[in-house]
């Protein structure tokens, strides 16, 4: 039997001994997930994506949608729980005393990347045809629904899956034809055993997020290439085929101005035209909160042979082309952990019981479910928004690319710090099972953590925003053009399309009060970013709403939409009781699961 074969099969050694539970009395069973079909489940995953995919294609989606959504709680928790628990292993040398350093991955990481690189093609589907049958690139709306679903179980891998699609797309931007012809087939490949993986390293410990301090140099090594020498602190797939690498050529200006951005090869070939490791070390892996599965670690870079991607100079404005491609993977990821967060409690007020009656219909529960429920759709509809405009930016819209300008950093933002409140609020619903590692919400906990963290903290990222609110007047683009949407949605309540209008004006005043304060200002960039992300997941929720209450007559998002302005962006007087009613007759339109009305909405949420 193969490596490779081995590899494949040991994990369902591992799924049938979980597959073994010792039998329970029905009334002592606690409530469970195992088998819940998250793409079924998903209502508001199916309904926007017939918004956002062109129909044929998203016909042709539904059985692999269907497909990965059914595997999420039964296969795959199987698998990204056992990587969980064996996390990668560096060894230094083989076992003659060779300087031949090597990451071993359990088999449940391994059989996780087949799933994800070969059997759906995450990581080739927006470069070439082909990828799920379909002829053409398939847009990024579809490839982030397949991702949402994926990290629902398994985040670790969507480090390397989001890394390896974001350096292709920056190579093909800004790479040299040659290098591009020579290192594009291997990343695009949907064979395991043909994949070449993509990383990137840029984080330096005297440097974090101030990157323009970075030191690591960079030299011609007069054959056309370059030669790299220094440290990188944090290194994510260390072990990739390929990595984009910042780097300040000898000579070069300090700061951002004078980096280079350079391809660096896991392997090389020498002069004897024998292949080799290339000239750098992996000195230790990260003992990190989450992502256990996958490795992390700090690179020694001893002479490394690289290759100039681009302009030299440009080398942090092109690799901001990744960065940014990064913060909405960390979008979407978040948002499908706060989806798996808000179908774990759900399922447990639903099959639980206390006091004589099932924890759903008790009114703080369904309080707290509707908080968990909210920030979750506010995510999944940024996401699904951010990648259409992401299409057509691709396509050379010129405003679409200042509108994306302005998402990224939004959603990598606020999307990313509210999956650290829904899934820790998650785990408490479920109680002291929550807090144990045999179930997933201690896994959803430590690994939420991690998108307000890389890729830019929170701090960086909401001063990003008033960086591009500065340079392109980013903001009132992205305001003018969801009022337009507003205009047109005939649908919308009179009220509420006001309300909207109001609160997309005002954040974007607030933005320009953060922009202009100069560093006075910088204190407000996160109160800012709060209001502009929720002041635009607020008029695309309502925009949304009305397109599927004229499609299928469900004006369900309409009301969060409603939600989002009352619970977001108004104030309240902590010391004056809530007025409940409201927020009761939302629930029961929503934790139901059912369509609703236009009428509905607008008599139960006071929409006129």
């Amino acid at each position: 039997m193969s490596q490779a074969t081995l590899e494949r099969t040991q994990p369902d050694t591992l799924e049938a001994k979980s597959e073994q539970p010792s039998p329970l009395p029905a009334e002592t069973t606690l409530p469970d997930t195992r088998g819940l079909d998250l793409w079924a489940q998903d209502r508001s995953l199916q309904q926007l994506l017939g918004l956002y995919l062109p129909a044929e294609l998203y016909d042709h989606l539904r059985p692999h949608l269907a497909r990965l959504g059914a595997m999420v709680t039964t296969r795959l928790d199987d698998l990204s729980h056992a990587a969980d628990r064996h996390p990668p292993v560096l060894h230094q040398r083989d076992r003659q005393g060779r300087d031949r350093p090597w990451i071993e991955k359990h088999p449940a990481y391994r059989e996780l990347e087949r799933v994800a690189f070969e059997e759906f093609g995450l990581a080739a589907m927006s470069h070439r045809g082909g990828v799920l049958g379909w002829p053409e690139p398939i847009p990024p709306a579809g490839k982030y629904a397949l991702t949402y679903l994926l990290v629902q179980s398994e985040f670790g891998l969507c480090c390397p899956l989001s890394m390896t699609d974001a350096l292709t797309r920056t190579l093909r931007r800004f790479g040299d034809p040659a290098l591009v012809e020579r290192a594009l087939p291997a990343l695009v490949a949907t064979d395991l055993d043909a994949l070449a993986q993509g990383a990137m390293f840029m984080t330096e410990q005297g440097a974090g997020s101030d990157v323009g301090a970075s030191t690591v140099s960079a030299r011609p090594d007069g054959r056309g290439g370059w030669r790299l020498q220094g440290d990188k602190w944090f290194c994510s797939n260390p072990d990739a085929a390929w990595a984009m690498v910042l780097a300040r050529p000898e000579g070069g200006a300090a700061g951002t101005k004078g980096l280079g951005l350079f391809l660096m090869p896991r392997s090389v070939t020498g002069s004897d035209g024998q292949e080799r490791a290339n000239a750098y070390r992996i000195v230790r892996l990260k003992d990190k909160l989450g992502t256990r599965s996958m490795a992390s670690g700090e690179i020694a870079l001893e002479g490394a042979e690289a290759y100039l991607v681009g302009d030299l100079g440009q080398g942090f404005r092109q690799m901001a082309e990744m960065i940014n491609v990064s913060r909405l993977s960390n979008g979407v990821r978040a948002a499908g952990l706060m989806r798996r967060a808000w179908h774990e409690a759900l399922a447990v007020a639903e099959q639980r019981s206390a006091f004589g009656r099932r924890l759903i219909e008790l009114p703080l529960m369904r309080r707290q479910l509707l908080k968990l429920l909210l920030p979750s759709e506010q995510a999944l509809s940024m996401v699904l928004y951010t990648a259409e405009v992401m299409a057509r930016a691709d396509a050379g819209d010129p405003n679409a690319k200042t509108l994306l300008r302005a998402l990224t950093p939004l959603i990598k933002f606020r999307a990313c710090r509210d999956a650290r409140k829904v899934t820790g609020d998650s785990m408490e619903v479920r109680g002291g099972c929550g807090y144990i590692e045999e179930w997933i919400s201690p896994r959803l906990v430590r690994d939420a953590h991690l998108g307000s963290i890389w890729e830019g903290t929170s701090n960086i990222v909401a001063l990003d925003v008033l960086r591009a609110a500065r340079k392109l007047e980013a903001h009132r683009v992205l305001t003018r053009t969801l009022s337009a949407q507003l205009t047109e949605a005939q649908a919308i309540p009179q009220d509420l399309r006001a309300e909207l209008e109001d609160r997309l004006e005002r954040a974007a005043r607030l933005v320009e009060t953060a922009r202009d304060g100069n560093e006075g200002g910088e204190r407000l960039a996160r109160q800012a970013a709060s209001a502009l992300y929720n002041a635009a997941t607020a008029a695309i929720l309502a925009v949304e709403g009305a397109a599927l209450a004229e499609r299928l007559g469900d004006a369900r998002r309409l009301v969060l939409s409603r939600l989002v302005v009352d619970h977001r962006l108004t104030a309240r007087d902590p010391l004056t009781p809530d007025l409940p009613e409201q927020d009761e007759a939302a629930a029961a339109l929503l934790l139901g699961g059912q369509p609703c009305s236009l009428a509905e909405a607008q008599a139960v949420c006071g929409l006129g």
